[in-house]
């Protein structure tokens, strides 16, 4: 793996991702020097969700159907209650999380975004975290949640909410530096 600043990140989101956890990462990463990309379902800016209401548009560089694994050194997912409900049921979402999985390639998930990785397969077994509000869907995909800000387990990068975007994002520069996610390919 690159160090951050030759980096390659793809972010996934479709309309309703929560606005922090899919600006503050693409941020972040951004000002560390990685070359980050957000790709949506149809190539086209998609609206974030902000306490009670709508937030602001974040523009697309491609669609997710037209990602490849290959062109990238790691997955983030944002969540929200809205993103990753659309994303998890969506085929070239489920075949691009698996790719990423298989090539042994990091996954970062937050907030509500491993339903994505539970809906990929990927998750049982390993230590996770999440939003509170779906502990018992992951645990019932097989995986150990932990009350963590952020939790990572054989390349899968999980956090809760969005006061831990700052652990979230730190871990996902750390594994991506480090060149090991700690995983086998599937």
């Amino acid at each position: 793996m690159p160090n951050i600043e030759k980096a390659k990140v793809l972010i996934i989101s479709s309309n309703g991702f929560e606005q922090s956890e899919l600006e503050f990462p693409r941020d972040q990463l951004r000002a560390k020097g990685a070359e980050v990309h957000v790709a949506t379902q149809d190539g086209k800016a998609v609206k974030g969700w902000e306490g009670d209401d709508w937030g602001r548009m974040a523009d697309a560089d491609l669609k997710i159907a037209d990602a490849k694994h290959e062109n990238y050194d790691a997955l983030v997912i944002p969540g929200g209650q809205i993103n990753p409900d659309l994303l998890r049921v969506d085929d070239d979402v489920l075949t691009l999380v698996k790719a990423f999985h298989k090539a042994g390639k990091p996954i970062a998930a937050v907030c509500h975004a491993p339903w994505v990785l539970i809906e990929a397969g990927i998750l049982k077994g390993r230590d996770a975290t999440s939003y509170h509000s779906i502990k018992t869907d992951v645990m019932n995909a097989g995986a150990n949640w932990h009350d963590a800000e952020v939790v990572f387990d054989h390349g899968i990068i999980t956090s809760r909410q969005p006061e831990d975007l700052k652990a979230f994002v730190e871990k996902i520069v750390e594994v991506i530096q480090s060149g090991d996610a700690h995983r086998a390919a599937a």
